[in-house]
């Protein structure tokens, strides 16, 4: 009998192949958009476009709401990071509790074995009898880092047929199959995010923004006067409003005292970081002999780290060369090879 695996479809290029090439493997494939922004019955362009690509798939598809999940688990804590002073990630933290988990506990209910999605990542069971990710044939692409807060119950039943695709592989597969996505453009990082996060932080909390304090240099001295807390990220240069002659960026974040602490651009390097919430993917507990690459962001290329356990909850990340903006909040993925072993936020 053949297994049934539900597909989650945005609507775009990589979902819509990842469907197609799930039903030439032989899979009986349902697709299903998760609407995350809307409530019953209101329903997105994405939606449309998916529900169309299934018709000319001939599979079924169905229109599943999670706004209320969306808004408990990925929304709300979004808002309470940044006024902590920290820079969240919600995709990640998105991925295990809406996108996997939410949606296998649907899966359930119409029989499914598996989901999938249009992810740049590969599942891999290794020798150990664990699941990891494994990285993309396309390293332009590869998604990798999002993906490491997945369990290992959500990676055990994922498929991820994408992965094993360069990006302008899978979207001749679509213009081959006359798929009027073909040419659409990708999706946005933050899905809930139109222009500006802060114009977003402003709406939601209904113009109660921290207010305005004192920038102050590395040592202490003040130097003038930010627009509040949650206008500023470590590393940034540009849009700070202030002249002191060279360029300067913010060092830290002073939820306590109000202030953001401004710096030379060699300050913001750091040679070691701590984190917590980690989840164990390849390995069930990190080595402290082995030497991992680290990525403290989607777009960081990594750069090779070692570890320390200084709690039951942290390990302090101890990099072979500085790296450049460790932002709390932030995910750091730990990989060995190809493969994920670990990710965790940084504190």
């Amino acid at each position: 009998m053949n297994k049934t695996v539900v597909v989650g479809m945005s609507g775009g290029v990589d979902s819509s192949v990842a469907a197609y090439l799930l039903k030439e493997q032989g899979y009986n494939v349902i697709g299903v958009t998760m609407e995350m922004l809307r409530k019953a019955p209101e329903i997105g362009e994405e939606a449309k476009d998916a529900k169309a690509i299934c018709e000319d798939l001939e599979i079924p598809h169905y229109i599943m709401h999670f706004n209320e999940e969306f808004e408990c688990k990925v929304m709300v804590p979004f808002v309470e990071e940044y006024l902590h002073g920290r820079t969240p990630n919600p995709c990640v933290m998105c991925n295990r509790n809406i996108k996997w988990q939410a949606l296998m506990e649907r899966a359930k209910e119409l029989g499914a074995d598996y989901i999938a999605t249009g992810h740049y990542a590969r599942i891999i069971k290794l020798p150990n009898g664990r699941y990891t990710v494994k990285n993309a044939a396309s390293m332009t692409k590869d998604q990798t880092y999002v993906l490491c807060q997945l369990s290992q119950e959500q990676l055990s039943r994922t498929l991820m047929p994408v992965g094993e695709y360069e990006k302008e592989e899978i979207r001749n597969i679509a213009k081959r199959l006359g798929m009027d996505v073909a040419d659409k453009k990708d999706s946005q990082d933050i899905c809930f995010i139109e222009n500006d996060y802060s114009d977003f932080l402003e709406d939601r909390l209904h113009g109660n923004l921290p207010p305005e304090g004192n920038f102050v240099w590395k040592d202490g001295t003040i130097v003038g006067r930010h627009k509040g807390i949650t206008h500023y990220t470590i590393g940034q240069r540009k849009g700070l409003n202030i002249a002191l002659g060279k360029p300067v960026f913010v060092n830290k974040i002073d939820v306590e005292n109000n202030e953001v602490v401004l710096g030379d651009n060699e300050d913001v390097f750091a040679n070691s970081l701590i984190a917590d919430g980690w989840n164990f993917i390849s390995e069930e507990t990190l080595d402290e002999e082995k030497v991992y690459m680290g990525k403290i962001r989607y777009s960081h290329k990594g750069t090779k780290c070692k570890v320390k356990k200084i709690s039951d909850t942290e390990y302090q990340v101890n990099f072979l060369e500085p790296v450049r903006a460790v932002t709390p909040g932030q995910t750091v993925v730990l990989y060995d090879g190809d493969y994920v072993v670990a990710g965790g936020t940084i504190c």
